[in-house]
């Protein structure tokens, strides 16, 4: 164990070695050239975040519908139609669903499996079966093209991870430029003392990867496809 004279001497030592002096105090660190982190993409308005959301999403391979609050459940059943639904449906516990009516026409619509956290592992074995997933997302995020999903015991991480198809119901003035501005709720979150999910899932569209010689492949390892269903409430 170095001392504190040898200690000295070898950082001396080394200092001299790089031309530097021995300083014992970090120096102040230089004034940021921009706040980007805070304030890209904030000076545009709701409907401009949500075209620059669907635009870059799109990108993605990510489906995006807009649709007015009384016409959820005829573009989401449409939605549901286009991937050919022939297999079952799991729709997050969510009460957002249930208070859209997603939840009751869904199910009598198709084989619905509702998340219940009281069942355990049997949700992700039917996850695991499920031709499509259904979640509320809590935010988009502009920059990415990706949702925010908060897990909590009903709203399970499966349903949208498992399922061929992932729809994702998101409010349109819910949709954030940056990270920046989620990381603002969150903190606001904390400080109001709201109980903070367990898991902050990030999404920004299907699964894919470009390892083998950067070659896009879509589908590898969670979703095949992906579509937001943005709600006009702003």
């Amino acid at each position: 164990m170095l001392n504190e004279q040898n200690r000295a001497e070898f950082l001396q030592t080394i200092a001299q070695k790089l031309g530097r002096e021995v300083t014992h105090t970090p120096k102040p660190q230089d004034p940021p050239i921009n706040n980007l982190a805070k304030t890209r993409l904030t000076n545009l308005t709701q409907d401009e975040l949500c075209k620059e959301f669907t635009d870059f999403a799109q990108t993605q391979q990510v489906r995006c519908v807009i649709t007015k609050p009384e016409q959820v459940i005829n573009s989401l059943i449409a939605l549901c139609e286009s991937y050919d639904c022939q297999g079952s449906v799991i729709i997050s516990g969510d009460e957002r669903l249930n208070a859209l009516g997603v939840t009751q026409a869904i199910s009598e619509k198709y084989e619905t499996y509702i998340w219940d956290p009281k069942l355990g592992h049997e949700n992700i074995i039917h996850a695991e079966r499920s031709q499509i997933g259904i979640v509320f997302a809590e935010a988009g995020l502009t920059e990415s093209g990706g949702i925010v999903l908060f897990s909590s015991p009903e709203k399970g991480r499966s349903v949208s991870l498992l399922p061929e198809t992932s729809i994702v119901i998101l409010r349109k003035s819910d949709i954030l430029p940056r990270v920046a501005q989620l990381a603002e709720r969150l903190h606001k979150m904390a400080q109001d003392g709201i109980r903070m999910p367990s898991c902050i899932n990030l999404i920004g569209g299907a699964s894919s990867t470009a390892d083998i010689e950067l070659i896009k492949v879509w589908g590898v390892h969670g979703p095949v496809h992906a579509a937001y269903l943005i709600i006009e409430d702003c």
